[in-house]
């Protein structure tokens, strides 16, 4: 879990900040927040150990290689939140008003099984909470 709300944070602070997107796959609003369902997938057999191995079969998150533009953002992300528990990290993401919960309470998702969170919704909280200074 903690890995991806990770890349979820990475990705909405790159939407907000770059106004790009840091992954190609959806992110999607599940009963404990938002889900990148093949990250889900190829780390799912680890459960609540620690991943010990790299990812084999995905495309969806594409490799930062060594001197690539996301890694002072990937950097600042991993500084600011990787002391947190998985458990704290998805109560971030469980925020009123936070992408998750518009989608998750007030779009419907509970309705609708892997509804999207879309990455505007996604773009618009990051932007705002980089224009007011929170992380």
């Amino acid at each position: 879990m903690k890995l991806i709300k990770l890349v979820y944070l990475a990705h909405g602070w790159s939407l907000g900040i770059k106004g790009k997107p840091l992954i190609a796959d959806s992110v999607q609003a599940w009963k404990y927040g938002p889900v990148i369902q093949s990250l889900y997938r190829e780390f799912k057999q680890y459960g609540n150990a620690p991943v010990t191995s790299l990812a084999t079969d995905f495309d969806g998150i594409p490799e930062v290689p060594d001197g690539s533009p996301e890694i002072p953002l990937l950097d600042k992300v991993w500084e600011a939140y990787s002391s947190l528990t998985a458990m704290q990290l998805s109560s971030l993401t469980h925020e009123k008003g936070s992408p998750w919960h518009k989608t998750w309470h007030d779009a419907g998702g509970r309705q609708e099984m892997g509804a999207i969170i879309p990455n505007e919704v996604i773009k618009e909280y990051y932007r705002d909470k980089a224009s007011h200074g929170k992380s």
